[in-house]
């Protein structure tokens, strides 16, 4: 044989020889336990690997995981009161991690399957459940689960150990009777918690509508308060609108007022214009009269053409003054107007001058109204007093002669107002009767140019020898007076030719009376 065949065979004898050892060498994962039992006694491992001998050693894997179950008796239990109830519960178990619990547990379930060995588990389980729900009543086992479970892990903990278990955890899931008790046993609870329930609700229902109340309240206050400040707001709003109108209304008065003021200054210009020109207008009119004067002066021994020529220069003098009359007042018109444009721009202008500007040009143009007034009075009567100088006597009656027809009217008017004049005549000619009130009437106006004499010393008759056609004129006045005089009704009554003396004199006095 050669080298290779002989190291060829080394090889597949070593090959060989690894494969049978590595079939020998068992391993386990860590939830679960390796127990190798014969040649050399029962040896264990979790987690690990062990050499198996065939022939000589055999080796079982036993798990380590958590079991779980549910606890479901068929059967119920009797409390402590003779109750019977229902329990179902979930127990896990699982086996000790150490080496002689895990031997232990071998003993007891290595040849058994799963089903069989929760069966074991649940009739252990079950029969210290009994004996644990026997010694308590519903109300601990519904009220205290917890303390159930603890007495069941210690009750249990005894032969769970003996079989190389342990217990994980117990817990009830479900208590139950067909009676009602459990239901009923809650029910005073429920009624209690429900009443104080409904309490709290109630309460809590007043506390939500105290709450509310005073939400609302104190929203009602807010908006009130909130509608009193509005008002407010609009009261001071309404007081400035207020004002501002009245500021803008005294503003608008006192422009008013100034081109009122302006407008009176330029209306009492207008008027000193026009009052000059009517002084002008008079004092021609008194010139004109003068030269009347003077020719009538010049002309007395021509009566008739002294008459036609005063007519004819009374006629033409009184167109010139006519016609400078409505000269006078065009330009005096056109004067306003231009017063008038002047007043409104001066107004325009003064509007925002001080007040005192106002009452010292109002004093000036016044000063000068007195002024302008008081020149033309002035004139007016030097030349009034000029005229009278020059014709003396003339111009006083002149004065005078208008007068006589007031004086007779006012001394006749008593007469006016004579209703019914009832006279008595007795047929003895002029003094009695009506002859005798004409003439008594007549008297009283012959009595006018010595009434007069007597008030202002002038002599009528004077005058009337100085001045030529004056007496005539004196006849017109007398005659006017006359005229004016009222004609009294008079009722002639006839009376016996045998009155006596008592009753003439009682008739005589009746006259006097209603006269």
């Amino acid at each position: 044989m050669g080298p290779l065949i002989i190291a060829g065979l080394t090889i597949l004898g070593i090959l060989l020889l690894l494969g049978l050892l590595a079939s020998m060498y068992r391993k386990v994962p860590p939830n679960r336990a390796l127990i190798v039992y014969g040649f050399g006694g029962p040896r264990v491992t979790k987690g690990g690997g062990l050499v198996v001998w065939p022939l000589i050693q055999s080796a079982q894997e036993l798990s380590l995981e958590l079991m779980s179950f549910d606890v479901v008796p068929q059967q119920d239990f009797y409390t402590v009161q003779g109750v019977a109830v229902t329990v179902e519960a979930v127990a896990q178990i699982k086996v000790k991690s150490d080496t002689e619990s895990i031997l232990t547990a071998a003993e007891q379930f290595l040849s058994k399957t799963t089903k069989e060995q929760n069966e074991i588990l649940k009739l252990v389980m079950e029969g210290h459940l009994r004996g644990i729900i026997g010694q308590l009543t519903v109300e601990q086992i519904v009220k205290e689960p917890e303390m159930v479970a603890d007495r069941m892990r210690a009750n249990v903990a005894d032969d769970m150990s003996k079989m190389g278990l342990e217990v994980i955890s117990f817990t009830i899931k479900e208590i139950k009777d067909k009676n009602d008790y459990i239901n009923n046993m809650g029910r005073p609870d429920t009624e209690r918690i429900k009443r104080a329930a409904e309490i709290a609700a109630a309460e809590a229902l007043r506390d939500t509508e105290i709450k509310r109340a005073e939400a609302m309240r104190e929203a009602a206050i807010a908006k009130a308060r909130a509608e009193q400040e509005t008002v407010l707001a609009q009261s001071e709003s309404l007081a400035k609108q207020a004002e501002a109108q009245r500021d803008l209304n005294l503003k608008k008065a006192a422009f008013e007022a100034e081109v009122k003021r302006a407008q009176a200054q330029a209306d009492k210009a207008y008027d000193i214009e026009a009052n000059i020109i009517q002084q002008k207008v008079v004092a021609e009119q008194v010139r004109v009269q003068q030269v009347e004067r003077q020719e009538q002066v010049k002309v007395q021994e021509a009566e008739i053409l002294r008459r036609e020529k005063e007519l004819i220069a009374t006629v033409l003098k009184a167109a010139e003054i006519e016609r400078q009359k409505q000269e006078a007042l065009a330009a005096a018109q056109a004067r306003k107007l231009e017063i008038e444009a002047e007043g409104q721009a001066r107004a325009i202008r003064l509007s925002g001058e001080a007040e005192a500007d106002v009452v010292r040009q109002k004093g000036l143009a016044e000063a000068e109204v007195i002024l302008a007034k008081g020149r033309a009075e002035a004139e007016a009567m030097r030349i009034k007093a000029e005229a009278y100088k020059e014709y003396g006597q003339a111009a006083i009656l002149d004065k005078l002669m208008p007068v006589l027809p007031e004086l007779m009217r006012a001394a006749a008017e008593p007469l006016s107002r004579i209703d019914k004049v009832t006279i008595l005549s007795q047929g003895q000619g002029a003094e009695v009767g009506v002859n005798k009130f004409m003439a008594d009437v007549a008297k009283l106006v012959a009595t006018a140019p010595t009434v007069l004499e007597g008030l202002t010393g002038i002599s009528i008759q004077e005058m009337m020898k100085q001045l030529p056609g004056l007496e005539s004129k004196v006849r017109e006045i007398e005659a006017e007076v006359r005229e004016a005089e009222p004609v009294p009704q008079t009722e002639p009554a006839p009376v016996a030719a045998a009155m006596e003396p008592e009753a003439e004199a009682e008739a005589e006095g009746k006259t006097k009376a209603e006269a």
